[in-house]
């Protein structure tokens, strides 16, 4: 059997799971395409305003218009977000103050974001992070790879300020949590401490399920726009949805005090907002359908691979342990390889900021650093994983994975 005759052969059997895959993509384009009717979308909103950004109609529909999809009190979408790492640290710094505790619910955050916590990093990185500004944080270790809900609930209490839960499994090898596990959590945090601010990391997650976060309990979700709510087309920011006074808190951490979310010219980004915001559904129901044919293919050549490809998913991630630093370099290569742009560029292991170890990064994007677009990386640590991701359209996964396997023969 040759590569395409595997493909092929793997698409008949996945007709189950892609079915599933695209009843979500119906519900939640629907429930998008519902917000943009409600909130009256009109030409005039893909208009900005200069200087202060004072009175940008677009602007305060495009945020009722994330709001209701998230089922949100408030939002507020923006391009001022440098990244999702940003977006999550205006929310932590917006909301805690010194003394307060933050806990976080599945053992230690994404890299990046434990230099935010003061955990990682050099000494000059620290001295800015949440934890020399006095906040006090804890991490509920994991338990076989998974959350630990007995210690959860041991070590919430009314000190407790705000739970983290990271909804993607970042570069670790745990799964990533299903809207249901963070159902969970919430409800073990709110019988605990009913004031507790559970916070949802939304990176990889968003309309994958047909449920979000704040369905489920949290009151704050963070996302960044050119992961899934970008459609692949939004050039750079993110989001923050919740409630109006934790959303309040992070907008004047990424503005200031007395300006919120009312100023910040928008750079005549609005219709890409909107359009991407439109297309997302569509575009991660391809990038999961992608991914589980990733899963099939990697299973059937012999590599461990999470999650399965009949597991229910919760992000667009799928890791592939190979075990050894060469697999790994070259499977990032051939993504690199039959990317749209820098297809020629050969991806090396190199020391990235905010990571601790060389990184591989293949990335051929349009938009710098997105991941909804096809991209693949992994920490050269052991067990040497590739956490491929994206795909703006299902063809391109299925050509890369088609050009992989021959590579194999």
């Amino acid at each position: 059997m040759n590569s395409r005759e595997r493909i092929k052969a793997a698409e008949k059997s996945l007709v189950k799971e892609f079915e599933q895959i695209e009843d979500i993509r119906d519900y939640n384009q629907e429930k998008v395409l519902n917000a943009f009717v409600e909130n009256k979308v009109a030409p005039e909103h893909f208009y900005t305003v200069s200087g202060y950004g004072h009175d940008d109609l677009g602007r305060e529909v495009l945020d009722k218009v994330f709001a209701d999809v998230f089922k949100a009190e408030k939002a507020i979408a923006r391009v001022h977000f440098a990244s999702g790492t940003h977006t999550l640290a205006c929310c932590l710094f917006g909301n805690l103050r010194p003394g307060n505790k933050l806990i976080s619910a599945a053992g230690s955050p994404y890299d990046t974001m434990q230099e935010v916590m003061g955990t990682a990093g050099d000494d000059a990185t620290k001295e800015d992070s949440l934890i020399a500004h006095g906040v006090l944080y804890d991490e509920v270790p994991l338990k076989d790879n998974e959350v630990d809900y007995e210690k959860l609930e041991e070590m919430i209490d009314e000190t407790v300020t705000m739970v983290l839960i990271q909804r993607s499994k970042g570069y670790s090898t745990r799964n990533s949590l299903s809207i249901d596990d963070i159902e969970r959590i919430c409800k073990i945090v709110k019988s605990k401490n009913p004031n507790c601010i559970c916070f949802v990391d939304n990176c990889y997650g968003e309309f994958v399920d047909s449920r979000e976060p704040l369905e489920a309990g949290a009151d704050l979700i963070a996302g960044s726009l050119i992961k899934n709510p970008g459609g692949g087309i939004v050039e750079a920011g993110g989001y923050i949805a919740g409630k109006a006074k934790y959303v309040d808190k992070s907008a004047n951490r990424l503005t200031a005090p007395g300006i919120g979310s009312e100023g910040g010219a928008m750079f005549n980004q609005h219709r890409l907002m909107f359009q991407g915001l439109f297309m997302a559904p569509s575009v991660v129901c391809d990038a999961v359908k992608g991914a589980v044919l990733a899963a099939k293919i990697f299973e059937e050549i012999g590599y461990d691979s999470a999650p399965k490809y009949n597991e229910k998913r919760t992000d667009i991630i799928q890791n592939i342990i190979f075990g050894s630093p060469e697999p790994l370099e070259q499977f990032c290569r051939t993504i690199q390889s039959l990317s749209p742009v820098n297809g020629y560029v050969t991806p090396i292991p190199e020391y990235i900021p905010g990571y601790e170890d060389k990184v591989i990064m293949a990335g051929g994007t349009f938009i710098e650093g997105s991941t909804i677009e096809l991209s693949a990386d992994g920490p050269m640590r052991a067990p040497y994983v590739a956490y491929m991701q994206g795909g703006l359209n299902y063809a391109h996964v299925k050509i890369a994975l088609t050009k992989f396997l021959d590579n194999l023969i």
